[in-house]
């Protein structure tokens, strides 16, 4: 009687392993391939003897001193394209999607509604809007301006559109009216960006034109890092909020039964969400669908809503989707590098139709 109790947690315990080591090994080889493919293919043997001897070097540099790291990765044509563009490159990619899929999901349940994201809710086109206006009007007047400083931008951008989008909600009676206010958020947004760049230079036009699109063609290991220690920590920060996360699914009243103080809880939620959508933008510009579509994905793959186990599911979900998308708009039609916006919708749009379709079925039966 006893194994035949447990026999359906441990195949629940079976199917999480099997998720989370699919998406690790898939995570690998989506890196290992974007390191390998290009317009200069270079063999995976030999970047992974790259990668081990610089590794030796940094450990040597740490310990020794010296700049033998430095000397090893600019040694080579092969070396200065590993370690200078691919590989900050694909690292972005998958830091920056899987924390606009955490933004997504942490949107989802704050508005527990199935197609809230950064980008259909105008979230990710406030965060442009606010950086265009940087760019064009303050850049000038201070000089360059840092990655840090265009991250803090999104981010005020990201938390007005989505103050206004609070306003709305609490009127909107249900998804349809939720996701029209996103879309006409979206279109005040870029409109706003568009006027402005009416008077921005040809340079500053075609640089923002080429970062509206969205790409993580940018990439530089000072950005990586800077990423890195935004969205690791802020999806650890989400991690830590998975409890009361998993009462306020249940309801506000039940959450506040439980303890959990619920306004600080909403208003945290809406921090982190933003800041992480904001580090996707600042950094890579409008990046669509992946924040909605890839909670979706997980949910699926686990087979549980429970945010302990699907935020870091997500997390490597998002960074699998984005680092895959990256490789098809490098290479689909090389030396043509497509938008990363255009091929994450392509295959983030379908699942999000087939989501509310199925949805819909289901308010019906």
């Amino acid at each position: 009687m006893h194994c035949k109790t447990s026999l359906p947690g441990l195949a629940r315990t079976g199917r999480l392993v099997g998720v989370y080591l699919a998406l690790a090994l898939l995570l690998f080889w989506g890196l290992v391939l974007n390191v390998n493919m290009g317009s200069v293919p270079i063999p995976a043997g030999e970047i992974l003897a790259m990668v081990w001897r610089a590794i030796r070097a940094g450990l040597a540099d740490l310990v020794l001193g010296g700049d033998r790291l430095e000397a090893i990765t600019a040694a080579s044509t092969a070396s200065r394209i590993v370690f200078s563009i691919r590989m900050p490159r694909m690292l972005l990619a998958a830091i920056l999607g899987g924390a606009l899929s955490v933004s997504g999901y942490l949107l989802q349940v704050f508005f527990r509604n199935p197609i809230a994201g950064p980008f259909v809710l105008g979230i990710s086109t406030g965060a442009r809007m606010v950086v265009g206006i940087t760019l064009i009007f303050l850049a000038p007047m201070v000089g360059s301006l840092g990655s840090a400083s265009l991250v803090l931008a999104a981010f005020a951008g990201s938390l007005l559109v989505t103050g206004v989008v609070l306003l709305f909600a609490r009127r909107a009676g249900n998804m349809s009216m939720l996701l029209l206010i996103g879309i006409m958020m979206g279109y005040i947004c870029s409109a706003v960006t568009d006027f402005c760049i009416t008077f921005a230079n040809d340079n500053d036009i075609v640089n923002l034109t080429s970062w509206s699109m969205g790409s993580f063609s940018g990439a530089s290991w000072e950005n990586v890092r800077l990423a890195a220690v935004i969205c690791l920590a802020g999806t650890a920060a989400c991690w830590l909020l998975s409890k009361p996360m998993g009462a306020y699914a249940l309801g506000e009243e039940y959450a506040a039964t439980m303890g959990v103080n619920v306004r600080l809880f909403r208003v945290g939620l809406i921090l982190l969400s933003s800041l992480l959508s904001a580090c996707v933008t600042a950094l890579a510009g409008p990046v669509s669908f992946v924040g909605i579509a890839v909670p979706h994905i997980t949910r699926r793959l686990l087979g549980t809503s429970r945010p302990i186990l699907i935020i870091p599911a997500a997390f490597l979900c998002g960074g699998v989707f984005c680092v895959f998308c990256d490789l098809v708009a490098r290479t689909a039609f090389a030396p043509t590098e497509l938008a990363i916006g255009t091929v994450t919708s392509a295959f983030g749009a379908p699942i999000v139709i087939a989501t509310m379709v199925r949805r819909r079925r289901q308010e019906e039966e």
